[in-house]
């Protein structure tokens, strides 16, 4: 109890840390610990980088001579600035990033050491398979496996560490990682929607997919955080009432930041910018606690590559000014969850963007040809979609406050959605029409300048919804890797552009024009996703019911919904865009379900020991006090039936407490007992999570009544508010 006011007190005695201002512009360091084109210009002889950038673009293969030529000038670039070990950094199926560092030093033989780094080195290294995740494709006798080198995006130094983006392969070639996936993906959707944007420009060779993130995150006082063992253990609080005041008078939301705050987001924007990550917004987000950071979009692997990267050094960085990050999904019950919206579109080497009305009725023609696309994609797959952002952390985040609900459906604006019912109704080839933007005039306020509306408004309770000249996947959680997201997406829409493309240009054999084969394609695949479009209230009941006719995904147990991956439908689309094998998706699903299932053990493992070790006593020492005093008070004649009734309560809590704490316990045991993953973590689900929020909430109303100067955890009030 002492300790946890030692720890206020600390919290309350910190003073923002100083950060020293950059005396130069952004642009004067902007990406300088990247080996970018820039420094590749300056440390690579001719033809080495003409060759080098034709992979990156081209994905032109690279010789092991050339490689070596690579090697030499990333080499003498690190050490030029003050990297002495690098690693191969990939992302594996843990969420996260990996890394083994290794030093640029070797023995010369003759008692010294030099500095070396072969284009062997640089291509390909070895970690242990078996170590990782892996869904049962490889096993601890079979250990190998392979991180080999993405020229496409750039390495960097972190520390003195030259860190190489690579792909993680098995010895047997199965992806292990996020990366490999999502460049086939990338892939895909480039095959794809170039043979469709050829309807309309032949001078399209490629087409891009760009990703703007925006991650969502909440801070918390280290010296707080080191009290709550569900907080260092689980990345959220398992017990805790309500502040009084919290987010209610949304007082938070754009203010004023924090002092400590703003000097950890300085420092951490001057090191994103250092490492090329192109941050640009930074403010408070709704719940006390919270803020946000989001970059200029990139291209969605270099963009994905960032976001894993800013997540590692956020924590490094917070560490210094004596904050935590919190990443999970909920950290708080009762306020805003925390999300990363996937802003994602797809533009051409001509500089167009496939999601933008034109001016043009083709151009016009060619903006409805990709949007309708991408609706009949996710009607099809939107059980996927939802599998790929559903986890055991997210499932808490979702449906609650402003997070989207756990229902796929895309928001259109009612400009869109009446170009659509226009088009789906018509019988000639002019229906769509469009005003770009709409000039909007505050009338009375003239020093106001005119304002240029979207043609869309947006919707906060919409998990996919169309924002104007792209489409924002609001579903996406804050501590997940957005690959997964953006790897079912393209995929998705890569199978659809397939078969949209066959169906037309069987329309155009058979003798229809090219215009009006679009548009009967168009017109049916109208008809056939409305019942994914949706522009109302995702919180409410009635919507839920309505998904449910509509014949939406609408499973809610996060198990069941991994069972989406194992369609056949999915398991098809996956093999014939390449970007899955059968053997893939059955190990990936294997790995959440697995995950899903040790992160409700660990949660029900800290919620038991804190409250038999700390909860329970205190409450046993309170009722001791109260029993003192109502013998005191008997003894005097006074009246003691209100501290009996209070005893009572409070006896009554804990009795449940320990009560559902053994029955989780036993219910654990069962579950723990069964070898199936899938099986486990549907038993997880039903018989051993249900029991978090039942003990949870004997123990929050006890929180309201135990003396203050005798409850052992920081409270909401305290953790909420950085001073």
């Amino acid at each position: 109890m002492l300790l946890r006011f030692k720890m206020v007190e600390a919290a309350l005695n910190h003073t923002a840390v100083e950060v020293e201002a950059p005396s130069t512009r952004p642009s004067d360091y902007f990406g300088v610990k990247v080996f970018g084109r820039n420094v590749m210009r300056k440390y690579l002889d001719k033809p080495t980088y003409d060759a080098l950038l034709n992979t990156m673009d081209n994905g032109t293969p690279l010789s092991l001579e050339l490689a070596d030529s690579v090697a030499a000038g990333m080499r003498q670039w690190a050490l030029d600035n003050g990297a002495d070990h690098y690693t191969h950094w990939f992302q594996p199926l843990t969420g996260g990033t990996a890394e083994k560092h290794d030093s640029f030093s070797d023995p010369d033989g003759k008692g010294l050491v030099i500095e070396s780094f072969s284009g062997k080195v640089l291509a390909q290294q070895e970690p242990d398979a078996s170590s990782f995740p892996n869904g049962g494709i490889r096993n601890t006798f079979e250990a190998r496996g392979y991180s080999a080198w993405d020229p496409t995006s750039p390495a960097f130094i972190v520390d003195t560490t030259l860190c190489i983006p690579t792909v993680f392969i098995a010895y047997t070639g199965e992806a292990l990682d996020y990366k490999v996936p999502l460049l086939r993906s990338i892939s895909a959707v480039d095959k794809a929607a170039t043979e469709v944007c050829h309807y309309f420009d032949k001078n399209v060779n490629r087409v891009y997919t760009y990703l703007g993130w925006e991650q969502e995150y909440f801070l918390v006082d280290e010296s707080l955080w080191a009290a709550r063992p569900d907080l260092v253990l689980t990345g959220r609080t398992l017990m805790g009432h309500e502040s009084a005041k919290n987010q209610q008078l949304e007082d938070h939301y754009f203010g004023a930041i924090p002092a400590r705050v703003i000097n950890f987001m300085k420092e951490l924007e001057y090191e994103s910018l250092k490492l090329g990550i192109p941050v640009k917004t930074r403010h408070n987000e709704a719940a006390p606690g919270q803020f946000e950071l989001a970059p200029v979009y990139e291209e969605a692997n270099l963009a994905n590559d960032h976001n894993q990267l800013l997540m590692t050094i956020m924590d490094k960085i917070a560490r210094r000014h004596r904050f935590r990050v919190l990443l999970h999904e909920k950290p708080f019950k009762g306020i805003n969850g925390s999300g990363k919206h996937n802003n994602w579109s797809l533009g051409t080497d001509t500089g167009v963007n496939l999601f933008g009305p034109g001016k043009t009725p083709s151009e016009n023609l060619q903006f409805i040809t990709f949007l309708v696309n991408v609706i009949a994609a996710v009607h099809r797959h939107n059980g996927l979609l939802k599998a790929a952002i559903m986890s055991a952390t997210n499932i808490h985040r979702l449906g609650s406050n402003e997070a989207p609900p756990a229902i796929i459906s895309t928001f259109l604006g009612s400009q869109i959605s009446s170009v659509l019912d226009k088009l789906e109704r018509s019988t000639s080839d002019d229906a769509i029409r469009f005003d770009a933007k709409s000039v909007l005039k505050m009338s009375g306020i003239s020093q106001i300048p005119s304002i240029l509306l979207d043609n869309t408004d947006r919707n906060r309770t919409s998990p996919f919804a169309f924002t104007g000249n792209r489409f924002e996947f609001r579903a996406v959680g804050s501590s997940d890797n957005c690959a997964e997201a953006i790897i079912t997406l393209c995929a998705a829409t890569a199978e659809q552009l397939t078969e949209f493309k066959h169906e037309v240009d069987a329309k155009i054999e058979r003798g229809m024009k090219k215009d009006k084969a679009i548009y009967e394609s168009l017109k049916r695949m109208i008809r056939e996703c409305k019942s994914i479009h949706f522009d109302g209230n995702g919180y409410s009941e009635e919507w839920k019911q309505e998904a449910a006719r509509r014949g939406l995904d609408c499973e809610t147990s996060a198990p069941l919904i991994f069972d989406r991956y194992l369609d056949d439908k999915s398991i098809k689309m996956f093999g014939d865009t390449g970007v899955y094998s059968r053997v893939e998706v059955e190990a990936r699903t294997e790995v959440k379900w697995e995950t899903y299932t040790k992160k409700i053990q660990i949660e029900a493992r800290v919620l038991g020991d804190i409250t038999m070790n700390n909860i329970i006593p205190v409450a046993s020492k309170y009722e001791s006090v109260l029993l003192d005093k109502a013998y005191k008070m008997k003894e005097l004649g006074l009246n003691y039936e209100s501290d009996i009734e209070l005893i009572r309560d409070i006896q009554g809590h804990t009795s449940a407490i320990q009560r559902l704490v053994g029955e989780m316990i036993e219910a654990r045991k069962v579950a723990n007992r069964i070898e199936d993953q899938r099986e486990k973590a549907i038993k997880y689900h039903d018989t051993v999570a249900i029991y978090l929020d039942q003990i949870r909430d004997h123990i929050d109303k006890m929180e309201e009544v135990i003396d203050d100067q005798l409850w052992p955890l920081p409270k909401y009030r305290e953790l909420l508010f950085i001073r």
